[in-house]
């Protein structure tokens, strides 16, 4: 594997690397990460990862300086699951001035959910993607469908802005117990580990209570929260949205997906389900 540390250097390697897909990451990485490499690579010539912990899409207070880099351990992961390039700027390549221009996506898209509870996160999210799509040139790029808001508005900014990329999104991949797996999840103590699947199992019953015919949304999601609060976590919401934009169902044909984000102590999980 080839770490690139410059745009050119970058640039040079995939002008000659024929198909290529793009998985972007800040590092960090888990069996999840992992698996969207392996889904690359079966899909193009060869893959181009990426490590940056982007500065813009970490609100006041959010967990940049102390969010984990593990380049070393990264860059084994990496090699094994056969991703041909790596790069890994530093801030003052991403950002070598002040980032005064920016992607600002549909407001009604991003200030619900995780916008509502992490303004400009969204912003930050789209406008180092576009910067990376800008960089790399790929032909597809994988996101993971844990961070399902993200997906759908990375998934849109491609869409109308005509880039010349595929987005294809990658499954959750939990552990045994269900728990998504997550970067965050290592922040969470012996204890809160073995109580954060009760997150995917909330979600499991309100995707089969739908599945049966329950379409009172509110009701359920309602219990859910409820029976999370009185084992110590601090939902901040369950809901059911339409799949497409995240929006309340308007009609009962509508594909849905359940979503969730919630603190367990000190630590903010998020999981959805596709109903």
């Amino acid at each position: 594997m080839q770490i690139h540390t410059t745009i050119e250097s970058l640039r040079k390697a995939r002008r000659v690397a024929g198909k290529v897909a793009f998985v972007p990451t800040m590092g960090n990485l888990h069996a999840g990460h992992i698996t969207l490499m392996r889904e690359a690579g079966a899909r193009a010539d060869a893959v181009i990862a990426s490590i940056f912990v982007n500065r813009l899409q970490f609100g006041p207070g959010e967990d940049f300086n102390k969010y984990p880099r593990t380049l070393e351990a990264d860059c084994e992961k990496l090699e094994a699951a056969g991703v041909a390039h790596l790069f890994a700027p530093d801030e003052r390549l991403m950002y070598p001035e002040p980032q005064l221009y920016h992607v600002d996506p549909a407001p009604a898209q991003i200030g619900i959910l995780e916008g509502e509870f992490r303004p400009g996160h969204f912003r930050g999210v789209a406008t180092v993607v576009l910067k990376l799509l800008n960089i790399v040139q790929p032909d597809l790029a994988l996101f993971g469908k844990k961070d399902y808001q993200q997906l759908m508005v990375l998934s849109n900014m491609v869409r109308q802005l005509a880039l010349p990329v595929e987005v294809l999104p990658g499954e959750t991949v939990r552990a045994e117990s269900g728990l998504a797996l997550s970067s965050r999840n290592g922040y969470l103590s012996t204890q809160e580990l073995a109580e954060a699947p009760r997150l995917y199992r909330e979600l499991v019953q309100i995707c089969e209570a739908v599945r049966a015919g329950d379409h009172d949304f509110l009701k359920l999601e309602m219990a859910a929260m409820a029976h999370l609060r009185t084992h110590g976590w601090k939902p901040d919401y369950i809901t059911v949205r339409r799949r497409i934009d995240l929006q309340p169902p308007s009609h009962e044909r509508d594909p849905l997906v359940v979503l969730a984000a919630a603190r367990l102590g000190q630590t903010r999980l998020i999981d959805n389900i596709e109903i």
